[in-house]
C-alpha cells in the first residue's frame, strides 16, 4: 500500500474523480469498487489523523487496545510514563503480529513466534541467540504519530501528519475539555457491522433529512430541524423549530455564564484536517440522549452546576463523531473492512466513580444510540444495494444535506491530491 501506483493505474479513478460535479452523490464506483476501496486506504485512512480510542481505554501503563485500518495493525499502549504512545503491530525480527487480541494489558509487548521483548516505550528488551554486534536499539518498534485531545486519542499513519492538526486540536480543546474525559471511564463499547461502503455511513451521519421518520428513540431528546433554515422547513416540524429557538436562547444564556463555549466553527471541506464543532441544546429535559431527555447519569462527568447542558457535538474528517453531555459522552468511529461492510464502534464514557446500577442504568445510557445506530445501519445498507444495481445513477443533495456534500467535497479533494502526489513521483522516475 505503501508503493508507488503507476499513473496507468488509476487513471480510470482520476477521471472519476476529474467528472464529479458538485452537489451530487458519487458515482457506482467509489463505493462498491475494489480499486476505490483501496485508494480510500492509501490516499485517506494512511494519511490523515484518525480517532482510535478514548483514554479511559488506556487507564493504566501497560493497557493497549490493537487499531486495525486497512492492511495495517496499529498497538496503542500508555507507557510507563502514563504518555500514550503508537507502534506498528509487526516484529522487528521476521514480521510477525505480536498482538492479537483487540485489547489487553502487558508489562511489556512479547512476539509469540520467537519472543522477541519490546518495552512499552517500543525498545527492544530481549532477543536471544543473535550474532555478535548485534545492536537492540536499531530494532526498536516502529513507532506512529500519536496525539491525545482533551483525553481522545488519535493517530497518523503517514510519515509527514498534515500540519494543521496543532490548530484544529487548539480550536475544539477548550469545547472539550469541561467534560474531564481524560479521567473518565468507560461505561461499554458496542461494535458493529455495517453491510455498506465506510463513505455511505458517514454520509448518512453528516445529515438529519432521514431522522424525522427513521430514529423515534432519537427524535425523543434530538431536535429534528438539524440542518434545516426557517425558509425551508416543512409545516411538520413547526413546533419543534419553535422549541429548539426556545431552549437555545436559554441554553445560550447557561453556556456564557459558566464560560463555556458554544458557538459553531465548521471547517470541514476548507482545511485538510475537517471538522465542525457547537454546543446546542436537546429537546425534552435537556440533558442527556435518553428517552426524555433527563439525565442517563447520576454522576456527572465533572462539576456542573446544571445537567441542562444540551449537547456538545464534534464531527471530524475523515470517520468520527462525538457527543459530550454534561453526564456522559459517547464517541463514534467508523472504520472500513471492505468495499461493503464498515465496522461502527461506538463507546459510552461517564465518570470515573460512577457505579454501574447505582449512578447509572446501562440500558438507560444506550437506548437511544443503539437504537439509532441499528436504525442507521439498515439505511446504510439499503444505500449500498441501490448503489450496487446498474439503474444507479448519482443524484443531488438537498440544502439540508449540505454537511455531506461537505464531506464529499473533502474526501474528493485528498484524492486528487494523493493522485496529482503519484504522478510527481512518476515523473521524478
Amino acid at each position: 500500500m505503501n508503493a508507488v501506483t503507476p499513473a496507468a493505474e488509476v487513471r480510470a479513478p482520476a477521471d472519476l474523480i476529474a467528472r464529479r460535479p458538485l452537489g451530487q452523490s458519487l458515482e457506482a464506483p467509489f463505493y462498491v469498487g475494489e480499486e476505490f476501496f483501496g485508494l480510500d486506504i492509501e490516499a485517506v485512512f494512511a494519511r490523515h489523523w484518525l480517532f482510535v480510542a478514548a483514554e479511559a481505554e488506556l487507564p493504566e501503563p501497560g493497557d493497549y487496545v490493537t487499531v486495525t485500518i486497512g492492511p495495517y495493525s496499529v498497538i496503542v499502549v500508555r507507557d510507563d510514563d502514563e504518555d500514550v504512545r503508537a507502534f506498528h503491530n509487526v516484529c522487528r525480527h521476521r514480521g510477525a503480529r505480536i498482538l492479537n487480541e483487540e485489547r489487553g494489558s502487558v508489562g511489556n509487548i512479547v512476539c509469540g513466534y520467537h519472543r522477541w521483548t519490546y518495552g512499552v516505550d517500543g525498545r527492544l528488551l530481549h532477543a536471544e541467540s543473535q550474532a555478535p554486534g548485534f545492536d537492540p536499539k536499531c530494532f526498536s518498534l516502529r513507532s506512529v504519530h500519536v496525539r491525545t485531545v482533551a483525553g481522545l486519542v488519535f493517530l497518523c499513519l503517514a510519515e509527514t501528519p498534515p500540519d494543521d492538526f496543532d490548530e484544529v486540536a487548539a480550536r475544539v480543546e477548550p469545547y472539550l475539555a469541561p467534560h474531564n474525559l481524560g479521567k473518565a471511564k468507560v461505561a461499554t463499547q458496542i461494535d458493529l457491522v455495517e453491510n455498506g461502503n465506510w463513505k455511505l455511513t458517514m454520509e448518512n451521519n453528516r445529515e438529519c433529512y432521514h431522522c424525522a421518520g427513521g430514529h423515534p428513540e432519537l427524535q425523543a431528546c434530538y431536535f429534528p430541524t438539524y440542518g434545516y433554515e426557517e425558509h425551508n422547513l416543512p409545516p411538520t416540524l413547526r413546533p419543534a423549530y419553535e422549541r429548539y429557538l426556545q431552549a437555545d436562547a436559554d441554553a445560550r444564556t447557561t453556556y456564557e455564564s459558566l464560560g463555556l463555549p458554544y458557538a459553531a466553527i465548521e471547517e470541514l471541506d476548507t482545511r485538510t484536517t475537517g471538522f465542525r464543532v457547537q454546543r446546542e441544546p436537546l429537546d425534552g429535559a435537556g440533558e442527556s440522549y435518553t428517552q426524555d431527555g433527563t439525565a442517563a447519569c447520576k454522576r456527572p462527568l465533572a462539576d456542573f452546576p446544571t445537567a441542562r447542558l444540551g449537547r456538545l457535538s464534534l464531527h471530524l474528517q475523515p470517520n468520527s463523531w462525538f457527543h459530550l453531555m454534561a453526564d456522559h459522552a459517547v464517541t463514534f468511529t467508523a472504520i472500513p473492512l471492505a468495499p461493503d461492510r464498515t465496522l461502527v464502534r461506538t463507546t459510552w464514557l461517564v465518570h470515573a466513580d460512577a457505579v454501574e446500577g447505582s449512578d447509572y442504568d446501562l440500558d438507560t445510557l444506550t437506548k437511544v444510540w443503539k437504537a439509532t445506530n441499528d436504525q442507521d445501519a439498515v439505511f446504510v445498507a439499503r444505500a449500498h444495494q441501490g448503489i450496487s444495481s446498474p439503474a444507479y445513477l448519482p443524484g443531488p443533495y438537498g440544502p439540508t444535506e449540505e454537511q455531506v456534500e461537505a464531506f464529499v467535497n473533502w474526501y474528493v479533494t485528498r484524492l486528487k491530491e494523493h493522485l496529482a502526489h503519484l504522478s510527481h513521483l512518476e515523473r521524478q522516475r
